[in-house]
């Protein structure tokens, strides 16, 4: 068993390492993997969903998917799985390259399932993280049009009227003025500068997600709190969560999201530099935070996500 889970922890930071240290170089050439690759078009509902069941993608998955679908330029982000493609008649074309994305699992070693029979105990698993590879409709012959969409289209653009409703649909007490956007924790308000103060519509909705985001960390909502692993970097991990939070609200409202200062881009280099799960952890919170929002928001697309890794691998 001692070495089902050693090989296990060594498999949980190759990948850790592996994928952190892509993002941190995708970061470094001045491309935040979070924000929506605008030259195409995604899933229903504008993010990565699985082409087959239109599940949504989350967690570091989404960042994957995003990074490869930009850099390939696919027309849309939608994707299955080899044997998922097949079994809708489909063939991926010889030569392509699929993405690799991660979930969470677990193993049960055979020494482990007989201790548990024999007393009576409930079985104790190791996590680990196991790869799956996908495709993209675009590197796929054969499917039907259901699955692989008609064509390449323009993304929804929400009205200036939609993403004020989405915003009060979410029942977060939003106030105007002054200069500054932040959430108060103790007093449970956003405070926003007032519209004429931002260039558009769409640059306020962008704040507002980013301050929504940390909204849904209230210990009366998703109680977010990274505790003393992050130690100093709490913060930093805190506006990372907001921020890719921020990116994901804004593809599904069809508009370009906001960017962070410089200053903020430097902090989580260093953060995911120092923390290899840190990516991990800040993308599966993110995804939390968004599904709360459109929860509430009443976006019920009527699919699960198709989940990345569990919070607890990232521990």
């Amino acid at each position: 068993m001692a070495q089902h889970q050693a090989q296990a922890k060594t498999n949980r930071q190759d990948i850790y390492t592996e994928v952190t240290n892509r993002i941190i170089a995708e970061v470094e050439s001045g491309t935040l993997p979070w924000t929506r690759p605008w030259s195409t078009t995604t899933g229903p509902s504008g993010l990565p969903v699985n082409a087959t069941t239109n599940a949504r993608y989350s967690g570091i998955n989404v960042l994957l998917l995003w990074l490869a679908a930009s850099a390939s330029g696919y027309g849309q982000s939608r994707w299955l799985t080899y044997r998922q493609a097949a079994a809708v008649g489909g063939q991926v074309r010889r030569g392509e390259k699929g993405v690799s994305l991660v979930y969470a699992s677990t193993y049960v070693p055979r020494a482990e399932q007989e201790r548990a029979e024999a007393s009576g105990e409930e079985a104790f698993g190791i996590a680990f993280l196991k790869r799956f590879t996908v495709f993209n409709v675009a590197q796929i012959d054969g499917l039907p049009e259901a699955v692989c969409g008609l064509a390449p289209v323009e993304p929804p653009h929400a009205t200036n009227a939609a993403l004020e409703a989405f915003v009060q649909a979410t029942g977060a007490e939003m106030r105007f003025g002054g200069n500054e956007a932040y959430y108060h924790p103790r007093f449970d308000y956003i405070q926003c500068p007032p519209p004429a103060a931002f260039s558009s519509p769409e640059a306020m909705f962008g704040v507002q997600a980013h301050e929504l985001a940390h909204w849904t960390g209230a210990e009366h909502r998703l109680n977010r709190t990274f505790g003393k692993r992050f130690g100093d970097s709490a913060y930093q991990m805190e506006e990372l969560v907001a921020e890719i939070s921020a990116a994901q609200l804004c593809a599904v409202m069809g508009i370009a999201p906001s960017l962070r200062h410089a200053a903020y881009i430097q902090s989580w280099v260093s953060l995911m530099k120092s923390d290899r799960r840190a990516i991990f952890t800040a993308a599966s919170q993110a995804s939390a935070a968004v599904d709360y929002l459109l929860k509430c928001a009443g976006h019920q697309e009527g699919d699960d996500s198709l989940q990345a890794p569990d919070l607890a691998l990232a521990a």
